[in-house]
């Protein structure tokens, strides 16, 4: 148990490294990226959000301004990071709670908040799988893992697995499923686990699944099971780059939205 803990300190600790190293090479590369328009904004935004985002930036940038610097991350060591001082002008999370703990630090401009999308949570399994689940109060997940494992991002933190536990919980299948869970640090890391064959099973939200053609969906999970899967969007206090507000407003307008409900969110 000793060692499974600091293995885990370890893994978030390397986490952290890895999101500061993504924020420093995206500070470095802003001024080439803005192609002489000045620099974009700084956006941390959760991994389920990378085309559909990286679309929403690109929307921005041809009409006529600096294009965002996106990083992408568990919105959990997204949140870590910024209450320990990383720089950025937005953040984008997966969860409310993620976005209480920056607010709570009050690290958030006033009334800037907003929850502008919602999500839904299913099982996946590898495209060529012949695999059948009917997802329902206490259905064989374990059994059908067999040996193998259940790709989940972290259920202890990262909000893609808090759902997924949430929802197995409800479900009275976690107690027999937890022993086979392969934890990975984001969604995106459980997706490629279930992309390359190495789980039979991983739960990833349903805009994931749309983003893969390596992956087939197996079923839904019941929207009762699990806190509703919202994204809050707000502007750090800390940011001082004038395209940060209108770029947030420009998110959550008609035209933004409708950019992120083409990739399967809804907008709220």
């Amino acid at each position: 148990m000793l060692a499974e803990i600091r293995l885990s300190a370890a893994l978030r600790h390397c986490a952290a490294i890895l999101v500061l190293a993504a924020l420093c090479l995206a500070l470095l590369s802003a001024p080439a990226l803005a192609q002489g328009k000045g620099r974009g904004p700084l956006v941390l935004a959760a991994a389920s959000l990378q085309e559909s985002l990286g679309e929403a930036a690109d929307s921005w940038a041809r009409r006529g301004h600096p294009r965002p610097v996106i990083s992408f991350a568990a919105s959990s060591a997204l949140a870590r990071q910024i209450a320990s001082g990383a720089p950025a002008d937005l953040f984008i999370s997966a969860d409310e709670p993620w976005m209480d703990h920056v607010e709570k630090a009050g690290l958030i401009a006033p009334k800037t908040r907003v929850s502008f999308l919602a999500n839904r949570l299913v099982l996946v399994a590898p495209a060529g799988s012949k695999a059948r689940l009917a997802i329902g109060p206490r259905f064989p997940l374990a059994r059908a893992l067999g040996e193998g494992r259940l790709a989940m991002a972290d259920p202890d933190s990262v909000p893609a697995g808090k759902y997924g536990k949430a929802s197995l919980e409800k479900l009275g299948v976690w107690k027999a499923v937890s022993p086979k869970i392969a934890r990975a640090e984001n969604v995106r890391a459980a997706l490629a686990l279930v992309e390359r064959g190495e789980a039979p099973f991983g739960i990833v939200y349903a805009t994931d699944a749309k983003a893969s053609a390596k992956v087939r969906v197996i079923g839904q999970f019941p929207a009762s099971s699990h806190p509703p899967i919202t994204y809050p969007l707000a502007r750090l206090k800390s940011s001082t780059n004038p395209e940060a507000e209108a770029f947030r407003r420009f998110l959550v307008s008609p035209a933004g939205k409708a950019i992120f409900v083409r990739h399967g969110f809804a907008a709220r």
